[in-house]
């Protein structure tokens, strides 16, 4: 990782605020204090209020006090792991994007960190500059930052999406995502019956270069399916080696 105040200097931009005109909340999960104090010099820079913990017990107690709008996260901590801290912190901050740090980088482990609830992930060792950007991306795309839209609502047959309450329901049954999940709904739904490539999801949805890693996308098409589709008519199509599409079943 690169360690040095020159580079925390320059990961710095225009500060991202919560809709009440606060500073948004991180809390950052690493044992390594090198690591956690470089992260809060550059999260502050970012004009943010950051808060750290060395484990996991600590992490989630710290959760509950400090209520952190997202959360960056080792997956191995000294006492319990970072998936076991994911499920605890979740309980009360269901909507806080996490961004999991991990020196792991089979798919498996990546997997496993994305299907556990994570919103994304960076692997060791990274720059300083790649963990903000993801950070601040996956903030953009968080119920706090949302733009109110003079129309809020987008329907696609009997899929709708609120950009303002972040409901999404199919047939007026709720539907449950997390930020990226509905970050990608909203990216199909706003062009409906186009057939979008990965790596214009990726793009669009991820907002940086994944590193070829367009997998990631076939991994959130999933869990769509399976919120959006299952039991029911599908409208979110595989257009064999193009993209994906959203349509009315």
């Amino acid at each position: 990782m690169t360690s040095n105040l020159t580079e925390a200097r320059s990961v710095a931009a225009p500060s991202i605020r919560r809709a009440d005109g606060t500073p948004v909340r991180v809390l950052v999960v690493d044992d390594e204090s090198t690591l956690t104090d470089l992260l809060q010099m550059a999260l502050r820079y970012e004009g943010w209020e950051v808060r750290t913990a060395p484990d996991g017990r600590t992490a989630v107690a710290a959760a509950r006090e400090f209520r952190p709008d997202a959360v960056v996260l080792d997956i191995m901590l000294p006492d319990i792991d970072g998936l076991q801290v994911l499920q605890r912190i979740r309980a009360d901050r269901p909507d806080a994007p996490v961004l999991f740090l991990t020196a792991k980088d089979s798919l498996d482990d990546r997997l496993k960190g994305l299907t556990a609830g994570g919103d994304d992930y960076v692997t060791k060792p990274f720059s300083l500059e790649e963990v903000v950007a993801r950070l601040r991306g996956l903030v953009r795309r968080s119920t706090l930052t949302t733009a109110v839209a003079s129309d809020p609502t987008i329907e696609v047959g009997d899929l709708v999406l609120d950009e303002d309450s972040h409901e999404v329901t199919r047939a007026g049954e709720n539907i449950e995502l997390t930020a990226t999940e509905f970050e990608l709904l909203r990216y199909l739904m706003r062009n409906p019956r186009r057939v979008l490539s990965k790596a214009q999801i990726l793009d669009r949805v991820w907002s940086y270069d994944f590193g070829g890693r367009s997998s990631v996308v076939e991994i959130y098409i999933s869990y769509l399916r399976k919120k959006i589709d299952a039991g029911r008519d599908p409208m979110i199509h595989t257009v064999r080696g193009a993209g994906y599409m959203i349509k009315s079943a």
